[in-house]
């Protein structure tokens, strides 16, 4: 039947009135009732036609033409065949517009209203089963206690859709198969775990339209000599090599039939053009001389007539609401004769489809030509690396290495050899460790990075060891508290992280890592002066913490590192305190950390980016508070290492503290995502760092409290201009913001050992400055990023870019009930999280949407992508909380090369890391920015909240392709309505 009940309650939806005819899906399993149910009007087959403006009917009614005077017919006419033009010739005595869906040209935007193919694939399915029928034998191997069977062997001919699906039908069968076709799809047949049987002769394969071309003699002779070994050797043949119009190919003679086993099967799918086997009988089944049965239905889809007609139905809906467009149901008669009224620039498939209108034929225009693929976009760096002189190259390089060696050894002037030597040296192996952490572990590494640069709690300490002024002691210890609640706050919510990612059952040993934590304590206690060296081999093991954060094995071991590192720096520091010092920095650790431990115990993983981004700026504010009282203590003028560490911990501290929390209202939904943009922003920005650099200048030739004030005034500057720099950033880079600011942690300890001449703080400075930016620009490569406009502020903000289509845009909308149905019967599934999953606390259902699909067989991965949510790994984090093993969990780059083999990609709660925008629209947003390319898959089911953009408020073009539908609606209730529905239909 060519409406059934679904369909047409959504037509309704549309503003069309739904006539029946009584009876009319009845044999394909849709009573009246259930029409009526959904809103149409069951009626006699005369008040249809009478009370209809567009009739559908699968046959043409020619019976009938006398009543349907000047109404739209839209069925299967074949308009291009002798039977078609006698139907069309009769439709134009009665002025009837006819519309031919078998005419429906085969192009992209058409995919959605060919019934041929939708056809096809049904038949292609059927064909497997009357096979499976006649076959009398097991299809999959079985091994028993009565004896061990082998599967059974498929050949099927033609790869069209009928041929995939059959491919399809046969593998989830169990049987062994293979396939051929005249073009060369081997890639695609292989893809689905068939195995390709060529012909050995060269001949293209490609025809018009889409379809295969007939084959030349001597090709012909070659490939009925390979058919018949291959039939000799398999048990079931299903051809399905037929064009339009004309005989079907011969691929299967009397002597191939003649050679196969007792008891094969041959389904010949292109029986009603002669058949592609010569002993075919059409619509008839019989079994031949030597016990083959030969199978030659003409009617394979009405078999399953419930499926053809429900995929028929949705054909039909799609072809009306591709004529409407946004007119809805009054706009269908006026847009498909206006199309035809516009010639050549009317819409190519109404002109295509149309056959006769007011008596008279409309010709069909030729079948547009394939449009080309269009070549992935090459990102402005990978230009200029193709395009770069090697002088130019090797010029730059050299100079930026001179300048760089230049400040190098220009540091040597006033920073000791042993503090220059730890900081160079702990730079390079920070910038060796983080290239090695995988991507899923970034959220962790910077959460133990963030809790090991808590040491400015050391800065603390030392200055309120050395200090007599009241006011420096008071900033001291405002730096040892907040430091404090960074290091256990830090350290909770990464161990708490690292014991999502471990399987049940899984035995955890890191914790014996811990031990040596107590031989630092008991040689700081006994042996003083082995305090340096403790500190020294705390710093390594800082750095260790990095390299053990590489991988999912070691993670734990690698924070347990990071912990040990931070305690044994902690304690050689506190026993080279005074009495008064000690006992007053033991609360102050004691209420630091027991605040932190709190955060750290409640905070949820969602609220890990913002959690971090908050911890960052306690290490801004004691860097600043340190620096300051420093010089409080010793408030003399000079052009020293000392002063110059001073104001720049000053001014990095600062900018860190006040960024650090614009960073934390944007993540949290406190302030916009949009970035800040002022009027001369940049000449904002420059007039900021020239006023740091005249407030530095006076500093340094200032002493005394007028140096103190000055110091107040950068640092209140720094507030400013931290404000400035991080709003101005639009909330889609906030991911590479954050490890920026975890870079900015990291220089503002090296000031602090440069200040206080400490090496462990300059070793684990000069760690997290390098890591941070290393990290930074990692996330800049996988953004598609120039690091110096996230550095300064949206620097070169470009004008949102508008593509040529500014016309109305459709998408389809789907129903938890028919993603389930799809996931069930799919054979690979791609999930892809997003911060919209995050929100809705919907990993739980995925997870369990997962376990589902894999125990059945179903092979389901998700694909994340490296700044997927707000904060690099934060998706591995939260499918890791829901109990989603690693293995499943696969990065962009390991996803995007098999996606044209998933059948199924569900888009939860993402956007712009799937935004085709970023290969389509050049000058947008995220032009050029690495993506998942969804797109490229068979279906993409989107499920999220509405049709808005994403974080970078960004119109998606995926929304609107072809092969994606919306499923719209609250995640976490559409999600766990979902992983139900999945679970009960594979029960079943």
């Amino acid at each position: 039947v060519s409406m059934v009940p679904e369909v047409a309650a959504s037509l309704i939806k549309d503003g069309y009135a739904v006539f029946v005819e009584r009876g009319a899906g009845v044999f394909a399993g849709y009573s009246d009732e259930a029409y009526e149910q959904k809103g149409c009007t069951v009626t006699s087959r005369g008040d249809t036609i009478d009370k209809s403006e567009v009739l559908f009917a699968l046959e043409p009614p020619v019976a009938d033409f006398q009543t349907m005077n000047c109404k739209v017919l839209i069925s299967w006419v074949g308009r291009l065949q002798d039977k078609g033009k006698e139907i069309i010739m009769k439709a134009n005595q009665y002025r009837i517009t006819v519309v031919d869906v078998t005419a429906v040209p085969r192009i992209t935007i058409a995919q959605k209203l060919d019934v041929l193919s939708s056809q096809a694939k049904v038949a292609g399915h059927r064909a497997v089963l009357e096979a499976a029928y006649s076959y009398q034998r097991f299809h999959t191997a079985e091994m028993t206690a009565a004896g061990k069977y082998p599967p059974a062997q498929t050949f099927v001919l033609g790869c069209g859709v009928a041929g995939l699906s059959a491919i399809g039908t046969s593998k989830a069968m169990g049987s062994v198969v293979r396939a051929w076709d005249v073009r060369d799809v081997s890639d695609q047949v292989q893809s689905m775990g068939a195995k390709w049987v060529s012909v050995d002769f060269k001949e293209s394969g490609e025809g018009a339209g889409g379809y295969a071309k007939e084959s030349s003699d001597a090709f012909k002779k070659v490939q009925q000599e390979t058919f018949k070994k291959v039939l000799s050797e398999v048990d079931i043949a299903i051809s399905t090599a037929a064009i339009p119009g004309r005989p079907s190919p011969l691929l299967i003679t009397k002597d191939a039939v003649m050679a196969m086993k007792p008891g094969s099967v041959i389904v010949d799918l292109a029986a009603i053009g002669g058949g592609n086997c010569e002993l075919t009988k059409l619509n008839e089944t019989y079994t031949t001389d030597n016990g083959v049965t030969i199978i030659g239905f003409a009617n394979l889809p009405a078999r399953m007539a419930e499926q053809a007609s429900a995929m028929y139905a949705q054909n039909m809906a799609n072809l009306l609401r591709h004529v409407h467009a946004k007119g809805k149901a009054a706009a269908f008669i006026p847009n498909l004769y206006g199309a035809l009224d516009q010639g050549e620039e009317g819409d190519i498939v109404s002109r295509s489809i149309v056959c006769c209108k007011s008596g008279n034929p409309v010709a069909m225009p030729p079948p547009p030509q394939p449009t080309p693929i269009k070549p992935k976009p090459v990102s402005a760096q990978e230009q200029a690396k193709k395009t770069a002189n090697p002088f130019n190259t090797a010029l730059i390089s050299a100079t930026v290495l001179t300048f760089t060696c230049c400040c190098m050894v220009g540091l040597g002037e006033g920073v000791s050899t042993s503090l220059l030597s730890t900081f160079l040296l702990a730079g390079a192996a920070g910038y060796q460790a983080v290239w090695g952490v995988a991507h899923a572990l970034h959220t962790p590494l910077m959460s133990v990075t963030n809790a090991i640069s808590g040491m400015t709690a050391i800065g603390g300490l030392l200055l309120l060891d050395r200090s007599s002024s009241w006011f420096a002691q008071f900033l001291a210890l405002i730096a040892v508290l907040v430091s404090a609640v960074n290091i256990i706050g830090g350290f909770v919510v990464s161990q708490r992280m690292l014991n999502l990612f471990k399987k049940e059952g899984e035995k955890d040993y890191s914790p014996f890592m811990l031990l040596p934590g107590l031989v630092f304590l008991i040689v700081c206690l006994t042996k003083p002066e082995l305090l340096k060296a403790v500190s020294t081999v705390s710093a390594l093991l800082c750095i260790a913490a990095i390299g053990g954060l590489a991988t999912m094995s070691t993670a734990n071991s690698g924070c347990k590192f990071g912990m040990v590192g931070v305690f044994g720096a902690m304690a050689a520091a506190m026993v080279s305190l005074n009495k008064g010092s000690f006992l007053v920095s033991s609360v102050l650790l004691l209420v630091g950390g027991g605040a932190g431990l709190v955060l750290g115990v409640q905070v949820s993983p969602i609220a890990l980016p913002q959690t971090v981004a908050a911890f960052h700026s306690l290490v801004g504010l004691a860097a600043m508070c340190t620096s300051i009282g420093s010089f409080v203590e010793t408030p003399e003028a000079g052009a020293n290492m000392e002063n110059i560490a001073a104001v720049l911990g000053d001014f990095i501290g600062g900018i860190t503290l006040t960024g650090s929390l614009i960073a934390f209202g944007k993540l949290n939904g406190n302030l916009a995502s949009k970035p800040l943009d002022l009027p001369g922003k940049n000449f904002l920005n420059l007039g900021g760092l020239f006023l740091f650099l005249f407030f530095m200048f006076k500093f340094l030739g200032t002493s005394g409290p007028g140096g103190v004030v000055i110091l107040w005034l950068v640092a209140a500057l720094a507030c400013v201009m931290g404000v400035h720099l991080v709003g101005s950033v639009g909330g889609g880079d906030m991911p590479v913001c954050i490890t920026v600011l975890n870079s900015y942690s990291g220089w503002a300890l090296v000031a602090e050992g440069f200040l206080l001449k400490s090496p462990v703080l300059t070793i684990v400075g000069s760690l997290i400055g390098f890591s941070g930016a290393i990290l930074t620009k990692i996330m800049c490569d996988a953004m598609n990023r120039d690091i110096m406009n996230v550095l300064f502020g949206g620097l070169n903000n470009a004008p949102v870019a508008k593509g040529n289509d500014t016309g109305p845009k459709e998408h389809v909308e789907t129903s938890v009930a028919a993603v389930a149905e799809m996931l069930a019967s799919a054979k690979e599934v791609l999930v892809v999280p997003g911060y919209g999953m995050a929100m809705a606390r919907a990993q739980t259902a995925m997870g369990e949407l997962a376990s589902t699909l894999r125990a059945n067989n179903i092979k389901l991965k998700f694909g994340v992508h490296p700044v997927a949510g707000r904060m690099p790994g934060q998706m591995n984090v939260l499918l890791a909380e829901a109990g989603v093993p690693h293995e499943w969990v696969l990065e962009m780059d390991e996803v995007n090369p098999d996606m044209e083999n998933q059948d199924v990609v569900l888009v939860v709660g993402a956007n712009d890391v799937v935004n085709s925008a970023a290969q389509e629209l050049e000058g947008c947003a995220i032009w050029g920015m690495p993506v998942i390319e969804v797109w490229r898959s068979k279906k993409v089911i989107f499920c999220k909240r509405s049709m808005g953009g994403g974080y970078a408020d960004l119109d998606n073009p995926v929304f609107y392709k072809e092969n994606t539908e919306m499923l719209l609606g609250d995640a976490k209730k559409t999600s766990d309505s979902l992983a139900a529905m999945v679970k009960e239909r594979l029960e079943k």
